[in-house]
């Protein structure tokens, strides 16, 4: 099994039980008049998060592992291993800090972070939202730590870590965390950082530790009776993973002006089958990560596709496409008909999401049809 596969199911899990109990408790809305709908905001933000959370980051670990590889000889070399994770640990939140502060102030970084803050809702999604490109950006950041000598396992591991106290900082539930709000990045926080307000824009960028934000003058406490805001001012709401990372890129190229188009209010039925068919299809993205290597005869990138065209059928239903809904039934088919039936995969593991999302896609397809009958008959 990879590795990876047990943590994005965990994701999905707290990211679904947190945005229950925060409708529970009708904490969803945002502080101030927002545009996008928060479960299908939530929605987005997964499936933003599909490719950046998997496939290039592979390629960040790889291009890591080849710097490590070649340099020699290695500064690190025959330290004590607890030493140099600790070193590593602490390393590599520095490099995160500036990392982070300088895709706020240079405008092409700028273009690839844009997506993470686009968001009108804090809560755990938001922390899958990202780019698709921000592993690669953030990569020159941690080769120090290549060129130093931490082994690349050590690399992933610390780094994942972060990545969870990260996952964590976006949580809509957590109040004060104590003592802890002294020494450590916690919600509190991260909540400031992603305000829109002057107040609040650009300050609190470490990841884990507050010392950098301290050291460096970017702290910024909660300042009495300024309301945190969230988003991008002149953000225009788009629900599609490809829009969401498209459109800060064409921004800062100069290029024209292009935009799906304001997302259409939804009816609840149709709310509730968009967010069912994202996640079934989230759960077949753990279940690649986990077969991750063992597919034959190039059926691994072919699977691939199918998902990442899902996730951007998805987004273009929830922002209102009216061919969608099709694609979206179509792509939800061919899964368990190519794999199950065409290709012969045997594995339960597997055949069973890829049956729950064709089951989806049938129901979409059927869902439809009365529909369009009585549009022809206007």
């Amino acid at each position: 099994m990879n590795a990876l596969a047990l943590p994005l199911a965990g994701m999905l899990l707290a990211m679904l039980g947190e945005l229950w109990v925060l409708q529970r408790r009708q904490r969803l809305a945002s502080d101030a008049p927002v545009q996008t709908d928060p479960w299908l905001e939530a929605i987005a933000n997964l499936n933003s998060g599909h490719l950046v959370l998997w496939f290039f980051r592979g390629l960040e670990v790889a291009g890591y592992a080849w710097v490590w590889q070649h340099t020699q000889p290695h500064a690190l070399a025959g330290w004590p291993l607890p030493v140099v994770a600790l070193l590593a640990f602490v390393a590599w939140d520095f490099g995160f800090y500036w990392l982070h502060r300088l895709h706020h102030r240079i405008g092409v970084l700028w273009a690839i972070h844009a997506v993470h803050h686009q968001g009108e809702h804090f809560n755990l999604s938001l922390g899958i939202r990202n780019s698709w490109l921000s592993s690669l950006s953030s990569l020159p950041f941690f080769v120090p730590l290549a060129l130093a000598g931490v082994p690349v396992e050590v690399f992933v591991a610390v780094s994942s870590i972060h990545y969870t106290v990260q996952f964590y900082n976006h949580s809509g539930l957590v109040g004060s965390m104590g003592w802890l709000e002294r020494v450590m990045v916690t919600p509190s926080h991260h909540r400031i950082h992603h305000g829109a307000n002057p107040e609040y824009v650009d300050k609190n960028f470490g990841g884990t530790l507050l010392l950098w934000d301290k050291l460096f003058g970017s702290f910024q406490r909660p300042v009495d009776g300024v309301r945190i805001r969230y988003g991008i001012a002149g953000w225009r709401a788009s629900y599609n993973p490809l829009w969401l990372n498209l459109l800060p890129a064409l921004q800062w190229l100069g290029g024209p002006t292009l935009h799906p188009g304001q997302p259409r209010p939804m009816a609840a039925a149709q709310r509730r089958s968009l967010v069912v068919g994202a996640v079934l299809l989230f759960i077949n993205v753990v279940y690649a990560v986990h077969r991750q290597g063992q597919w034959p005869d190039g059926q691994q990138p072919l699977l691939w596709s199918l998902l990442a065209l899902q996730t951007l059928a998805l987004g273009a239903w929830a922002d209102g496409r009216r061919w969608a809904p099709a694609a979206v039934a179509g792509l939800g088919l061919t899964l368990p008909l190519l794999f199950g039936v065409g290709l012969g995969l045997r594995d339960p593991l597997g055949l069973l999401p890829m049956l729950a999302l064709g089951a989806h896609g049938a129901w979409v397809l059927l869902a439809r049809l009365p529909r369009q009958a009585q549009d022809q008959a206007a």
